[in-house]
């Protein structure tokens, strides 16, 4: 069961769908440079996106780190983007008060890992009735998804994406648990694989998050493997110009290899 959401209904499409973009909204000019390449790489292998970018990031280690260009400006290059390319857009909230406000711009609100068990930022993304992408917590086992999917439902919404992230491994590390997309998949949602993020190494002495972006590959073509639905994958024309999480981004310039060799893959299972 999919969402209502039209751009979701892909079960005629042999194709994952995947949630593209930067990790957070740096200018116009950069969002739109992504989403151009996104678009032209869409339309030539047939794959449903969604283009993400966060208009704030709340969750920094050092007080001195970018959080962003500022809220509303940030929500209005995301609804340029959408509108432009007539692509529905993602960005995580954060406090039950931003639903509303993000809701205005955007097509499907996220709810951050360390957020997914905060009953009213659940309840008020729910009542924007606005699809909700609720990503696992790094600390918590799948089966613990079944509650976040209940309070959104109970809160009168079924428009629900998950979304696998990879769990904490020691202090500065992430390992993925592939069994977790099988059994998140219980809850008759789709479940995306973050290919990116858990590939991070966070809590490094110097507070900038490092990555191992050389096995955004190994874990894709796993996740496709053992049947994601989806995938989501920060990337930037520059990762080491990025504002935030430079370091475990996908260069865009080998996006379009990546997503030919998961096609093949997505094929050998059917």
């Amino acid at each position: 069961m999919f969402p209502k959401t039209p751009f979701l209904k892909h079960t005629e499409n042999p194709n994952f769908f995947i949630m593209a973009g930067p990790c957070a909204i740096e200018s116009e000019e950069v969002a739109f440079e992504i989403a151009g390449q996104l678009n032209n790489l869409s339309n030539k292998f047939e794959i449903p996106w969604i283009f993400k970018g966060s208009y704030r990031k709340a969750n920094r280690s050092r007080l001195d780190s970018f959080t962003g260009i500022g809220d509303i400006k940030a929500l209005e290059i995301l609804q340029k983007v959408g509108k432009h390319f007539q692509v529905p857009t993602v960005t995580d909230i954060h406090e039950a008060h931003e639903a509303e406000m993000a809701a205005a711009y955007v097509d499907v609100l996220q709810i951050p890992a360390f957020l997914f068990r905060q009953t009213d930022l659940l309840v008020a993304a729910a009542k924007t009735g606005k699809t909700v992408n609720i990503k696992k917590g790094q600390f918590a086992a799948a089966n613990a998804m079944e509650h976040a999917v209940r309070k959104v439902e109970e809160s009168g919404n079924s428009d629900i994406v998950l979304t696998e992230r990879g769990n904490m491994f020691g202090y500065s590390d992430m390992v993925v648990d592939f069994r977790n997309i099988p059994w998140m998949k219980k809850n008759n949602y789709p479940v995306v694989m973050d290919i990116t993020h858990s590939l991070q190494q966070p809590n490094q002495m110097s507070g900038v998050t490092g990555g191992l972006p050389e096995l955004i590959e190994t874990i894709a073509k796993a996740a496709i493997a053992v049947g994601a639905d989806g995938l989501f994958i920060e990337t930037h024309p520059r990762p080491s110009e990025a504002k935030s999480d430079g370091a475990n981004m996908l260069p865009l310039e080998q996006l379009e290899a990546l997503l030919e060799k998961l096609i093949r893959v997505k094929k050998a299972i059917l």
